[in-house]
């Protein structure tokens, strides 16, 4: 039982870092500036800047989402969604601007099945 407390709460932090990571550091500190170029190429040029730091925040809200266990289950179902809707937009309009091309949908995917085995199956063993 403590095994798994542990697994979750490493698992859990892992989860956390990539929001976090993902929000400030590759698009509010645009230290990867692929990703305004992603949301340049989606959205429209004119407010890509605007749009990719409000992202980055949104992203950040995230990850102190998950840290406060608020509603667990409605925020992991929540990270699935906003993932695949990404990634599927992503492997549509812009491929070649990824980072793995089509094969980032994959990554995606497992991605999106360790929060669903974090939040649903490590939570109930």
């Amino acid at each position: 039982m403590v095994i798994n407390k542990l697994q979750y709460l490493v698992f859990n932090y892992f989860i956390i870092s990539v929001w976090l990571i993902n929000g400030l550091v590759c698009k509010i500190l645009n230290l990867v500036p692929r990703h305004q170029e992603i949301v340049g190429e989606i959205l429209g040029n004119k407010y890509a800047p605007q749009l990719t730091i409000l992202i980055g925040f949104s992203e950040i809200i995230m990850s102190i989402w998950i840290l406060s266990r608020y509603k667990q289950q409605l925020n992991a179902w929540l990270q699935i969604g906003i993932i695949l809707l990404m990634n599927c937009l992503e492997f549509i309009c812009v491929p070649n601007l990824l980072v793995w091309g089509k094969f980032n949908l994959v990554f995606a995917v497992l991605f999106c099945g360790f929060i669903y085995y974090t939040n649903f199956i490590l939570t109930k063993q």
